[in-house]
């Protein structure tokens, strides 16, 4: 699993940066994706605020068991709003549509990797999950 990601977080970053497997970009990048979270109220409200802006069906297949449907950078930018958007940018070290582009490759994933099983954690496992793989790019 944590193979799988570092992965992702490398192509996301490199894709967004420019910046090849830099590991402080993959670690900005990472961690404006936790403020992003942390900001919104934790990964269920996150989740919340995708689905009220038109993202049911994605989020549904992040969460679930099969394929997770794509999402593109325009659709995250609109659902997630400029506020948040600017916010991951400027942690990541890049411009907003390049942070978009990169979330609407990793927040998939990322939801995908916290819900093993088709079922979100509870609380304070979910939160541990965020944690180990905040972790994992961040330290």
């Amino acid at each position: 699993m944590m193979g799988l990601l570092d992965q992702l977080v490398g192509q996301v970053a490199a894709a967004a940066g420019g910046q090849g497997q830099d590991g402080a970009s993959q670690g900005g990048l990472m961690d404006g994706v936790m403020t992003m979270i942390n900001n919104a109220g934790g990964v269920p409200a996150l989740l919340e605020q995708l689905k009220a802006s038109g993202l049911g069906d994605q989020v549904a297949s992040w969460v679930g068991t099969g394929d997770n449907l794509p999402v593109s950078a325009s659709q995250l930018a609109d659902a997630l709003g400029a506020g948040h958007l600017a916010q991951v940018a400027q942690q990541a070290g890049v411009e907003p549509q390049h942070a978009a582009s990169g979330l609407a490759q990793l927040l998939p994933q990322l939801i995908d990797q916290l819900s093993p099983g088709g079922q979100m954690p509870e609380g304070n496992l979910l939160s541990q999950g965020l944690s180990m793989l905040a972790g994992k790019f961040l330290g």
